[in-house]
């Protein structure tokens, strides 16, 4: 096997570039990599003996002839540790398997007002939102024409989270105290600006969510795909979708979770008690988890955001298919868990252990 890492500049999609994450995912890439050749895997590097002390080294690009090297190199199963699109080099490799979504479905998804709209036809539950853009656009609320009154009609008060259609983990994200303060935060998304190859090319497009600010607690649970697993030594098969342990988050910073590379997950997130975990309300909401990714068609893990409304209930209000894996599988990287390596944990596993299940999870290209 070989693990890809993301080399390709994000495309341009709906009049955005999604911002790419500061070296390509090599620091979990390797991290991957290596905990899979201590566990036995037989792992491609595109170098010999790749130093575990640094990222460069374990992983292949995911452009063309990155994919080729790995190939020819004589890997079968493709790790996909990268952001996956329609059109991207991954959906011509044939004869392989792989691990990772289907590039349509991250492509389909990554549209977070798409996906919120898709599961809540499909009766699952979110909080209250509005799609804002720049102006006068069909299915669009101009921002600059939200107010407290347009607020009250849509369910929610003045204090709302401003987010990106298309972002990564909390960039982007604030969250606003007044209708003043998300036309201001509106602005600020739709003015923002990356190079392009002529022109800056827009960081979030003109459109946004304004959504209902959620007071309560905030958990997230990994959803895992169907198939065979093992587990303490023995072999379990999952007929559907199944959640791993649910995780709390804690340490918000004006109301939001911060990036796992600024505050590190053991510092903020702690497993739910086995008596948490069996509240009626988490296991509701588990159970949500578990059939928006059978809704969505994930092919691995999936990492679904939850949080309490003023009302006590659970409310799923962030689907990410492209999970971050970092997890302690080399020197110095001890504490370099991510929130879905812990949710193994807590369901038995170690770092190697639940990559060697998601591996027998690859499916045919």
């Amino acid at each position: 096997m070989a693990v890809l890492h993301q080399a390709i500049e994000p495309p341009i999609i709906d009049g955005a570039r999604k911002p790419a994450k500061a070296g390509g995912y090599t620091d979990s890439g390797a991290d991957i990599a290596c905990a899979l050749r201590a566990a036995g895997a037989a792992v491609l590097t595109p170098v010999p003996h790749p130093d575990p002390a640094h990222d460069e080294g374990w992983t292949f690009p995911d452009t063309a002839d990155g994919i080729a090297d790995a190939l020819e190199a004589g890997a079968r199963v493709l790790w996909a540790n990268t952001v996956l699109f329609e059109g991207h080099p991954l959906e011509r490799a044939t004869g392989v398997w792989i691990v990772g979504q289907r590039a349509a479905d991250a492509h389909r998804f990554d549209d977070k007002w798409y996906t919120r709209s898709f599961l809540r036809r499909a009766g699952l539950p979110f909080p209250a939102a509005i799609l804002a853009g720049r102006g006068d656009a069909p299915g669009l609320v101009a921002g600059d024409t939200i107010d407290d009154g347009l607020l009250a009609r849509m369910g929610f008060g003045p204090e709302a989270i401003v987010k990106p259609v298309r972002g990564r983990g909390s960039q982007g994200v604030s969250l606003a105290a007044s209708a003043v303060d998300i036309r201001t935060a509106l602005d600020a998304l739709f003015d923002a600006r990356t190079p392009g190859p002529e022109d800056p090319v827009p960081v979030y497009g003109s459109r946004a969510i304004v959504e209902e600010f959620l007071p309560g607690e905030e958990i997230t649970i990994a959803v895992l795909p169907p198939g065979e697993y093992r587990v303490g030594g023995a072999s379990r098969f999952e007929a559907r979708h199944w959640a791993l342990p649910a995780i709390r988050r804690t340490g918000h910073a004006s109301g939001i979770a911060p990036y796992s590379g600024t505050v590190p997950i053991r510092r903020n997130s702690e497993v739910l008690s086995p008596v948490e975990a069996g509240e009626p309300d988490v296991v509701r909401v588990a159970s949500e988890c578990e059939r928006a990714a059978a809704l969505i068609g994930a092919r691995a893990p999936v990492r679904i955001d939850c949080r309490r409304s003023s009302a006590g209930r659970f409310l799923l209000f962030d689907v990410n298919l492209k999970p971050n894996l970092t997890g302690p599988g080399r020197p110095g990287r001890e504490a370099e868990e991510s929130l879905v390596s812990l949710a193994g944990r807590a369901a038995g596993w170690s770092y190697a252990e639940l990559l060697l299940n998601l591996l027998r999870r690859a499916w045919p290209a």
